[in-house]
């Protein structure tokens, strides 16, 4: 198949790109920089220059795709509500362009906030309306699914992990090191979900050849990280103390990420094992962590 891949220079959209082209898949990578073209043709793919902000070159990638993979955000927190209405529009500009084919769609989404109260996450969940989290790629998915459009979503756990990782766990790092401390709330028995970005990548692909309309995949090796044990690998890392803060104390150390910091999200991933066929390889987050230049 040749793959239209949005992102495909990012840390999750080039190992998918790696990853296809190392399955006999042709990858056409999206990219608006003469870097990111020469990235791209390094790894053995073709280029298409464009944009999230420009939809007709995105039309015209999937168009000249037999399917398409959507990676790319603009992950700016400070402009979150305009990225998640940039991405809409971009996941309806390629599902239009792909209206009356049987050509697919996969669409990233996220497991975090997909339950409460702790409860077990799985793919029969439907991402709940919630203003205070805007990110709207899987109601657009699932509106093209509805036009008959073959639209599915693979959704990614809070850490995507690996070597070159720039998301939520050196964020967290990064935070302890300005604080001197690498901290947790309560008992920190809340918990997140991980997955390797080189574990990632072919639940995109085994999903692209696999995959039916529609469908709601889990990209998720461990499904129950304790909050407490990555902070203490933090503290481990960086050398510096290990501390439980209380909810009002925890809000001036976290500031804006105590909302991700305290979730308590278990994700399960067991059906897209059994229907894709995946098994996890790559070694886990705490090991990785360790292992990965987390911190040099």
């Amino acid at each position: 198949m040749r793959v239209f891949v949005t992102g495909a220079t990012g840390f999750v959209g080039s190992a998918v790109a790696q990853d296809l082209i190392a399955a006999g898949h042709q990858v056409l990578g999206l990219t608006r920089s003469e870097t990111g073209a020469r990235l791209l043709e390094a790894a053995g793919a073709e280029v298409h220059q464009g944009s999230l902000e420009d939809t007709d070159s995105l039309a015209r990638g999937a168009a000249a795709a037999d399917g398409v993979i959507h990676t790319a955000f603009n992950h700016d927190f400070s402009r979150f509500v305009e990225n998640c209405a940039e991405d809409r529009r971009a996941i309806e500009a390629m599902g239009a362009a792909l209206e009356g084919t049987t050509k697919p769609l996969l669409v990233t989404s996220g497991t975090l906030m997909l339950t409460e109260g702790g409860r077990l996450a799985t793919e029969d969940d439907l991402m709940p309306a919630n203003p205070s989290h805007p990110r709207q790629s899987e109601a657009a998915a699932s509106a093209l699914a509805a036009r008959g459009i073959k639209a599915s979503i693979v959704r990614l756990p809070p850490s995507v992990h690996g070597r070159g990782d720039h998301g939520f766990v050196p964020l967290l790092i990064n935070l302890a090191r300005e604080k001197g401390v690498a901290a947790y709330i309560g008992d920190g028995s809340n918990r997140w979900s991980a997955v390797h970005r080189f574990d990632a990548a072919p639940v995109y692909r085994l999903a692209l050849e696999r995959g039916e309309g529609g469908a709601r995949y889990h990209a998720i090796d461990e499904g129950a990280v304790p909050f407490k044990d990555i902070a203490a690998a933090i503290g481990a890392g960086l050398g510096v103390p290990v501390v439980s803060l209380p909810p009002q104390e925890a809000a001036d150390h976290f500031g804006w990420f105590i909302r991700f910091a305290g979730a308590d999200s278990p994700t399960s991933s067991a059906w897209t094992r059994e229907v894709l066929g995946w098994s996890p390889k790559q070694p886990g987050l705490l090991e990785d962590m360790r292992d990965a230049g987390y911190f040099r």
